[in-house]
């Protein structure tokens, strides 16, 4: 069941509650006021008669009947006869039986002993059993002909004897207004009901709409959009519902893109790794394939097998190191204190075939600074550096390498004489995969994610690298390490 459903039932229930309550209520309070009304009206009017009829013995001082007691008859012949009163009948009567009867239209029966017509029958002959001496007796009750009666009784003294006078007025008026105001109550139940329904069900329409909009957004970003937004025009719950909606959306839809941006950038790391590990690795397979198929000296076949053999484990062991440091995030490496110049001669070592090749000078000076090193991955970040420095150079050129100690730490710079870079592009250089010169192809090697690695390792052991560049007259790179404690 939808909700804007069960709110107009819910909203037609409490009404019908409400209104079915309140009118009942109301019935029964006007009704309850009328027969307090026409209960006032009886007495009043039974003392008047009592009043009336103490006087009549009063003023005979007779207290045979038949004498005097013809003089109360005809008092209260005279009484029903007159008109205007409101009850229905009337009985006087003593402990031997009833004396007189009022009968309609003013014909009577007096000095009747027993009747047992239909205005006898109107009478019940337990109430003066309840009449006190200075109060009267009042009972309200329903005839086998569904009428509602109130009957009253008092008495008097006449010569000597109690006399009972009772009279019975008609409450079916009451109650028949009453039956009257229930059926157009009902009527206007109904009605009011059918329209509270209708007002309850725009209104849970009404109330819902936010609702029902904020249930289509859900469904379009289920469905892959997540530019889709909420509409919040409101300051209501509903409103800050929407808004939060909206916060949440936002933060996972950045939460997404960025996920899926570092998803793209491992793919193409693992793709660009696979590439910078190609060079040196077809270097081995080179120097394998010239123990395999020519005939070389002792010496030449121990340094081609001890150059394959080392570059090997070498290369084993950095990879598995820049798989933890880049991918997994790892920082507990093995820091050894080791001597910067040291590290710079082994890497010159290493490059310094393949630069005397293409024409490129190599100079180094360093002193005694001792740095804590991870000696593969340093190793790495050197050669990367010197081998970005060798693309930037067209022809023949240098590169300078400088170990030297500035106050507490040790500054490596590496240098070049190269086409330099524009101003606007140093703070992108460090980016995966960002190239100055986007024309060149991959025959100088590598995939642009050389820097991104050098960045990394830097990192990781405390540093960062600086960039200082001129076009046309080279370029400068600079990592800052803490030196290592004596």
């Amino acid at each position: 069941m939808r909700f804007g459903t069960k709110m107009m039932i819910a909203f037609t229930v409490m009404l019908a509650i409400a209104f079915g309550i309140g009118g009942s209520v109301l019935i029964e309070s006007s009704t309850g006021s009328s027969l307090s009304h026409l209960q006032e009206s009886a007495a009043s009017s039974h003392r008047l008669i009592l009043f009336t009829l103490s006087a009549v013995s009063e003023a005979t001082q007779m207290g045979q009947l038949g004498s005097g007691g013809e003089e109360l008859i005809d008092a209260l012949t005279r009484l029903d006869s007159q008109g205007g009163h409101n009850w229905i009948s009337l009985r006087l009567s003593d402990s031997d039986g009833v004396i007189f009867v009022s009968r309609e239209a003013g014909v009577f029966a007096g000095n009747v002993p027993m009747l047992s017509d239909q205005y006898q029958t109107v009478f019940r002959d337990d109430l003066i059993e309840n009449v006190g001496i200075d109060s009267f007796a009042m009972i309200q009750f329903r005839t086998e002909t569904d009428a509602y009666l109130l009957q009253l009784a008092g008495q008097f003294e006449f010569g000597g004897r109690m006399l009972f006078l009772e009279s019975v007025y008609d409450l079916s008026p009451v109650f028949a207004g009453r039956q009257e105001q229930q059926l157009i109550y009902r009527r206007l139940f109904i009605v009011l009901i059918a329209l509270g329904a209708a007002l309850s069900w725009l209104l849970s329409f009404w109330m819902t709409t936010p609702l029902r909009r904020l249930s289509r957004v859900t469904r379009t970003i289920a469905s892959g959009d997540l530019s889709c937004r909420a509409t919040s025009g409101g300051q209501d719950e509903i409103g800050v519902l929407a808004g939060d909606f909206n916060n949440m959306t936002d933060r996972l839809e950045q939460n997404i893109n960025e996920m899926k941006d570092t998803v793209r950038r491992q793919e193409e790391f693992m793709g660009g790794f696979a590439h910078e590990l190609k060079t040196p690795l077809t270097s081995i397979i080179g120097y394998a394939d010239l123990l395999r198929g020519h005939m070389l000296s002792e010496s030449d076949k121990r340094e081609a097998a001890n150059y394959i053999f080392m570059e090997g484990r070498r290369l084993e062991v950095l990879s598995l190191k820049l798989l933890d440091l880049i991918v997994l995030k790892k920082r507990d490496f093995t820091f050894l204190p080791i001597r910067m110049s040291q590290m710079v001669e082994d890497a010159a070592r290493l490059c310094k075939p393949v630069l005397e090749k293409r024409g490129v000078s190599l100079v180094c000076q360093c002193d005694d600074s001792t740095c804590m090193i991870e000696p593969d991955l340093f190793m790495s970040l050197i050669l990367n550096l010197i081998d970005n420095a060798r693309k930037a150079i067209d022809g023949s050129g240098q590169i300078s390498i400088k170990a030297l100690t500035v106050g507490d730490f040790c500054e490596l710079r590496i240098s070049d004489n190269g086409k330099g870079i524009p101003e606007d592009e140093l703070y992108k250089i460090k980016d995966a995969f960002y190239r100055v010169d986007k024309s060149r192809a991959r025959s100088q090697g590598g995939v642009g994610l050389g820097l991104r690695l050098c960045d990394e390792i830097a990192n990781l052991h405390g540093g960062e690298i600086a960039f200082e560049s001129e076009l046309g007259k080279g370029t400068t790179v600079i990592i800052k390490l803490e030196k290592a404690s004596k």
